[in-house]
């Protein structure tokens, strides 16, 4: 009998099936090679490749990796290994047989996401589930809240970035076209690129609908239908690894990075999210052939119906109903916490200090509002406005369904509406709660937050927080070309 969570996991009622289905594709399609990847706590790909010959083994067993991989392994500013010492145990990934997908750019090679759990042989909870595992926690999490309030949250997020040309010395520079925002002349610029993105997306899952060139250098905003909010995480980590191969082929860089130029936009990632109760898990086809697909059919579902909770219950067409608000309650009220996870470094600070390029820095809300934090967007949907393309969405996910959970418990108001651009609000005399405008000042509030740190478990927030005061402190630590060109000559 199964007595770890490992065990539970392995032997998990049908996986025996789906392993063996895999098998069958990886013949009938050649692959040769598995990569065996998992989430770090800053969202980076890391994991394993194997020869296909050992799937079984794999799928069994799982592979051995240290545990400072999940904090990509780095090291401190005194060189000490972040997260874990040397000294540490080995963490098993088990790879998920449901996410098998066949890379459209190397049809030989074969991916998985992987769960993680702590080692065998741990003194202390060994085989159990591996806390500093962001992808792992979110899938545990959002079952949790569903067995707790009925609900299960969706998410669209909608991932800006930029494609940038090569300058003389190898290095990322100007975008590949003019920031000028809608504009199809701009959008057809980047066409065999964006047409490239569009087409690996499809044969990997994503049901892409639409499109746009944003208001920066090279910057592109495609999205794909909204979803359960782990399918979501996956397609948004997948969808930053086609665009890394589109890159390589076409000789530019894609830059997820949130402000390499100032005086234009930045790049966010605004997320769409509800509460849903009920639906059922649908084949979309994407362009795919359903007899022949690259793919477990797995990642081509996607939920659909069931109830919106967030929808009016009343005669307003704007307002959301009760449950809505007082998800959105729990959210604006941790708001400035929440900011240490939606904008997750040093860089993202430089997008909220640009002001006037749309992103907003106050914690409120209104209906079709650019200038509060969140916004009703359209009827049954809450838009995250102060995300940006770096974000980690596992993170994001569990840290978003803490504060949900907070705002459901404690009925939560997030107050009136606003309808007034912000500013003119303030001017007029609102007292409204700023979001943080550092990374280390956006850290201080997630420490203080009992509540987000909910979305942390175990290990997590203590990784988390490590690595990025790490990160903070490095920046505060450089001078930089700005100091330079300030002070050099300066006399006291």
């Amino acid at each position: 009998m199964a007595e770890t969570d490992l065990e539970r996991f392995v032997e998990a009622p049908g996986r025996d099936e789906k392993i063996k289905e895999v098998r069958k594709m990886i013949d009938a399609k050649g692959i040769e090679y598995l990569y065996l990847q998992f989430v770090s706590v800053t969202g980076k790909i890391m994991g394993k490749g194997i020869p296909a010959d050992h799937w079984e083994s794999v799928a069994k067993k799982g592979f051995q990796l240290v545990y400072g991989a999940t904090v990509n392994l780095f090291t401190n500013r005194a060189g000490e290994y972040l997260g874990y010492g040397p000294e540490a145990a080995e963490l098993i990934g088990i790879p998920e047989p449901e996410t098998f997908m066949q890379l459209p750019w190397a049809p030989t090679i074969g991916r998985f996401y992987c769960t993680l759990f702590r080692n065998r042989e741990e003194k202390e909870n060994p085989g159990g589930y591996l806390t500093s595992d962001c992808r792992g926690n979110l899938r545990r999490m959002h079952d949790d809240f569903e067995k707790k309030h009925g609900r299960r949250l969706r998410i669209g997020t909608e991932p800006e970035m930029m494609w940038l040309k090569f300058d003389e010395n190898g290095k990322p520079r100007d975008g590949y076209s003019k920031p000028y925002c809608y504009h199809i002349d701009q959008f057809e610029s980047l066409r065999p690129v964006s047409m490239q993105v569009i087409r690996y997306a499809r044969q990997m899952g994503l049901d892409m609908i639409q499109g746009d060139h944003e208001d920066a250098p090279g910057q592109l905003e495609l999205n794909w239908m909204f979803d359960d909010v782990l399918r979501n995480a996956d397609r948004l980590t997948t969808y930053r690894q086609i665009c890394a191969q589109v890159a390589r082929e076409n000789g530019i860089f894609a830059c997820f990075m949130t402000k390499p130029f100032m005086g234009v936009s930045a790049s966010g990632c605004h997320h769409n999210m509800s509460l849903w109760r009920g639906g059922e898990d649908e084949f979309v086809k994407c362009g795919n052939n359903p007899d022949d697909l690259p793919g477990m059919a797995e990642n081509y579902m996607y939920v659909r119906g069931g109830e919106n909770t967030f929808m009016p219950d009343d005669d307003d067409p704007q307002m959301p109903g009760k449950e809505g608000l007082e998800a959105i309650g729990g959210v604006v009220h941790h708001l400035q916490a929440l900011t240490a996870v939606g904008c997750s470094t040093v860089n993202s600070y430089r997008r909220l200090w640009d002001t006037g390029f749309w992103a907003p820095v106050f914690a409120d809300w209104g209906f079709q509002n650019r200038t509060t934090g969140l916004r009703v967007s359209a009827p049954g949907r809450f838009e995250y406005r102060s995300v940006d393309s770096m974000v980690n969405p596992y993170l994001m996910g569990t840290t978003l369904l803490a504060a949900m959970d907070d705002g459901i418990d404690n009925q939560l108001d997030p107050g009136a509406p606003e309808e007034r651009n912000i500013y003119a609000a303030i001017k007029a005399g609102k007292e409204v709660k700023k979001l943080p405008m550092s990374l280390g000042e956006a850290l201080e509030f997630l420490k203080n937050s009992e509540v987000v740190r909910r979305g942390m478990p175990g290990e997590m927030y203590r990784l988390y927080d490590e690595y990025k005061q790490d990160e903070y402190a490095r920046f505060m630590s450089t001078v930089t070309d700005w100091d330079k060109d300030t002070y050099m000559e300066c006399l006291p």
